[in-house]
């Protein structure tokens, strides 16, 4: 009796190596490196498999992402957080509006919900003193009107104040942002000098990525600090 032919098995996709992904891309983005692509994937914005011995391997999808992450900081100047929310949309089978796509290269900023003092303190569960003292210590701006990012910033102030971390222990947290906005400012000094509109996009570009990698520096700093304390 003749034996049943073996079915076939559909072919894996090839995974690629760091350097096979740069020589796919850098092509039509050229200020891609390694570097990039891993600062991309510590944000989130990626998450390749590892070999046993942990080397990053992207499959075609992971490449389609980065391409499209790429194409979004490029050609619409958004920061990693507005890509992520919009990839975390894609990821959850919804078909989002592309975040600064009605007017292209405009703003660098999503525009977001807008809040009145009232709505701000409702919405975070604040009390009005908090936000006063977070605006006497310099981390929101005396205004009328705030921002999803001030909600954010007068959350985390909610849940620390709980914890006995008042915003006047926060002070030294807008100095430490001044340095680190003293650095970038004169790491950007010679594309800025140009002052053309393709290089105020660069400088800006340049500006989020050079903070996210402080960003980055600085989280491991205090992760690293954190594993010495002793339950």
């Amino acid at each position: 009796m003749a034996r049943p032919a073996a079915k076939t098995q559909p072919a894996s996709p090839a995974l690629l190596s760091i350097g096979q992904v740069l020589a796919r891309l850098t092509p039509e983005f050229p200020d891609l490196s390694s570097s990039k692509l891993r600062f991309l994937e510590e944000r989130g914005l990626v998450a390749p498999a590892r070999t046993a011995s942990g080397y990053r391997k992207f499959s075609p999808a992971d490449v389609e992402r980065l391409r499209i992450v790429l194409e979004m900081q490029r050609d619409h100047y958004l920061p990693l957080k507005v890509i992520k929310a919009y990839l975390a949309d894609l990821d959850a089978g919804l078909t989002p509006a592309l975040p600064g796509a009605a007017a292209p290269g405009l703003s660098m900023l999503p525009g977001g919900r807008r809040f009145q003092r009232a709505d701000l303190l409702r919405e975070a569960n604040a009390a009005p003193e908090l936000l006063q003292e977070a605006v006497t210590a310099s981390l929101l701006p005396p205004a009328d009107v705030y921002g999803e990012e001030s909600l954010t910033v007068l959350r985390a102030l909610v849940e620390l104040q709980r914890n006995g971390i008042e915003p006047r222990h926060l002070r030294g947290l807008r100095a430490a942002a001044e340095r680190e906005l003293t650095l970038i400012q004169a790491a950007l000094a010679p594309v800025a000098r140009r002052n053309d509109v393709s290089s105020r996009a660069r400088t800006a570009e340049l500006a989020r990525e050079l903070a996210g990698q402080l960003e980055v520096v600085r989280g491991s700093i205090v992760r690293s600090a954190l594993s010495r304390i002793q339950p």
